[in-house]
């Protein structure tokens, strides 16, 4: 067999594990406790972590990755003993911990995509380990005697019940009984109450489970491991039991619980939470390239039911009434079908709000501030492909954030605030969109020193400008307050490159700040990369789509407000503002109309907090679009944001109204 067929898999999981013991190993940070130096009812976490390790290193030792084999192996002692009680995770611990974490990531990249193991790093983490194991390490023979005399004196007594879908993962309980007695004189009682009539007897699924018995000298840890691969498959209790205790095994897995207080399965959660969680999680993996490729068929069944829809919109309602009625079905039938397939891609905001606790912490630690994370809405459901997208920018705004936002201790004290500052990222849904915030209460922004740098850099200014006005300059390349600029950020530095991202996902960014108390940045994002809400607009022969959520208004201008400035610049008055007025026809260099019906129509839109009208000559309507990528297909062309096919058959193109922006002389006219 091929093993290097579930590499994937396994890296995948792998990058779950890591994630899933940065963020204990954070969570264990944050609840120590000052006097003790210790973390209050810790172990839970730390058998997390432990199973995390435990799982990579497993998976590593089968498909022969020693470098990741090793360290997580020295992980796995480390954070044994600390379950065991027989060791203190202190800060040091855990600094030497959330290293070893960063190294195996870097050794799992390689594995996945070749590379040089960064040897140093690693002989780093090795040591760091090592220095603990070896300078705190309990003497030996204390540990025997508390593991085998002071937790274990007599017997272990094991409940395990398989899921009845066990089989199907490949996995064989009379493989684990034979580890199981390895190690030691097992005793067993079979439980066969779930057994059904032999009729209806499935033989692919398990439906015996087991009492077991083992002597108290063989190590916890081996019984965890005969476990290992099923424990999130079955129902599992593992308890020490006194040696004057019986020896025989009379309760079931579930009485035992009633008797013995609540029994926890290997992952720490009761083992009744334990099956309901395994329902609850029930889930497949799928490669993305096949979910892409699902979603690319139901848009195209999407722009055939618009095709069918159009063509029969001259039919006779009463001759064609039973062709009718099955397109309406139809039309709902590919609606919910849509609904049901974007949701695939939906992941929660977690994803990438994870990743923040260590940057923080490490950022905090870096430049000698005291930061509290808070995060809301990590529910809240967004595109995949949109997740992976806005992590660059919130990186940018969370470090500036850190670095410019918030005040040192000894500042935020001065000036009569709490010492440790707080950055709150908040995720949620607004209307047909995800709005993304993150705000701090630190020093604000200085609108008194922005104006005098955008003086200094001959930036234009409207006469007695707003606040937000004045911090969209931040937007402006280059543009930055700070007189020195250190290698984390700075506020204005990057921005733009914040913006044009957030701009190429279809969204908005703004900025609020108030002087000593904070400043907030605001991301609007829509649901999803594929399908547009949009109008549709014609000039002369050809049709063009304008994303609904940059749509102002639409109105029919007469000659008096339409003005001529600097020669060739049209602007547009809109009660008492001038617009830039731009020529779809001109803009495009479609051919000119020789005959022209209707007064032309001016549709206004907003985009990077910029308003302009484009000249169009007739309003279509609005419909419901798929994004086709025009730059994977074709080539690049400034002001088109992508294409999309018309119930007719024809090609529309996506206009982008923040590119048209940027392209035109705005600051004569605005």
């Amino acid at each position: 067999m091929d093993i290097t067929q579930f590499h994937a898999a396994f890296f995948e999981e792998s990058r779950e594990g890591l994630q899933a013991m940065e963020a204990g190993l954070l969570r264990l940070e944050s609840d120590l406790d000052a006097d003790t130096g210790s973390a209050t009812d810790a172990g839970d976490t730390i058998n997390t972590i432990f199973r995390a390790a435990h799982s990579i290193k497993g998976g590593a030792a089968t498909f022969g990755f020693g470098n990741v084999t090793d360290l997580t192996h020295l992980l796995e002692t480390l954070l044994d003993e600390a379950r065991a009680g027989h060791r203190r995770l202190d800060p040091g611990a855990i600094d030497a911990l959330l290293e070893s974490v960063d190294v195996l990531r870097g050794l799992l990249a390689v594995a996945e995509h070749g590379g040089e193991v960064d040897r140093p790093a690693m002989e780093r983490a090795h040591a760091g380990l090592n220095r603990l194991l070896a300078v705190n390490a309990p003497d030996a023979a204390s540990v025997v005697t508390e593991a085998d005399v002071g937790d274990d004196p007599g017997h272990w007594r094991i409940g395990f019940r398989p899921d009845t879908s066990l089989f199907m993962t490949g996995n064989d309980p009379l493989r684990i009984l034979r580890e199981l007695a390895s190690h030691g004189e097992l005793a067993t009682t079979c439980v066969d109450e779930r057994l059904p009539a032999f009729d209806v007897l499935d033989p692919f699924e398990a439906h015996l489970a087991w009492d077991l018995m083992l002597p108290g000298s063989v190590p916890r840890a081996a019984i965890d491991e005969a476990f290992a691969w099923v424990e999130d498959q079955c129902e599992l209790s593992i308890q020490a039991v006194q040696a004057a205790a019986p020896t025989a095994v009379q309760d079931t897995a579930g009485s035992a619980s009633a008797d013995d207080g609540p029994s926890t399965s290997a992952n720490g959660l009761p083992a009744s939470t334990r099956g309901a969680n395994a329902d609850a999680d029930s889930s497949i993996r799928v490669a993305v390239a096949k979910v892409d490729a699902l979603i690319n068929l139901v848009g195209e069944l999407v722009i055939t039911q618009a095709m069918l829809r159009q063509r029969s919109e001259h039919l006779d309602p009463v001759a064609n009434e039973t062709l009718l009625t099955g397109l309406g079905q139809l039309d709902r039938n590919t609606r919910d079908l849509q609904e049901a397939v974007m949701s695939v891609r939906m992941l929660p905001v977690e994803f990438a709000f994870s990743r923040f606790p260590r940057m923080v912490r490490d950022l905090a630690s870096r430049l000698d501030k005291k930061v509290r994370l808070r995060t809301f809405g990590e529910a809240t459901e967004l595109d995949k492909g949109m997740i992976e997208k806005i992590v660059d920018p919130l990186v940018h705004l969370m470090r500036n954030a850190i670095d410019h936002g918030l005040e040192s201790a000894a500042e935020r004290r001065a000036a009569g605030k709490d010492e440790t500052g707080t950055i709150t990222m908040n995720a949620s849904h607004q209307g047909g969109h995800i709005m993304i915030e993150v705000s701090d209460d630190g020093r604000g922004m200085d609108r008194d020193r922005i104006m005098q740098k955008a003086v200094e850099r001959n930036l234009p200014l409207p006469e007695n400008p707003t606040d937000a006005q004045i911090w969209d300059l931040v937007f402006h390349p280059g543009f930055s307050t700070a007189d020195a600029l250190s290698d984390l950020s700075g506020r204005g530095v990057g921005m733009d490159v914040v913006k044009s991202n957030i701009l190429a996902l279809g969204g908005q960014v703004e900025i609020r700040s108030e002087r000593k108390l904070g400043t907030t940045v605001s991301i609007r994002l829509p649901l999803t990369l594929a399908i547009l809400d949009g109008m549709s607009v014609a000039v002369g022969d050809e049709v063009f789509i304008l994303p609904l959520n940059m749509v102002i208004e639409s109105l029919q201008p007469q000659a008096h407000e339409i003005r001529t400035i600097a020669g060739d610049t049209r602007v547009l008055h809109v009660r008492d503002d001038y617009l830039p007025l731009i020529n779809l026809r001109q803009q495009y260099r479609l051919p000119a109309d020789t005959v022209t019906a209707t007064a032309p129509i001016a549709v206004v839109v907003e985009s990077g907090g910029r308003r302009l009208a484009l000249e169009v000559d007739e309003l279509l309507g609005q419909q419901q679009v798929v994004v086709k990528n025009l730059e994977t297909n074709y080539r690049r062309i400034p002001g088109i944001s992508g294409a999309t096919i018309l119930g007719d058959g024809r090609v529309a193109l996506i206009i982008d109204a923040g590119g048209i922006a940027t392209a035109t002389p705005l600051s004569a006219a605005a």
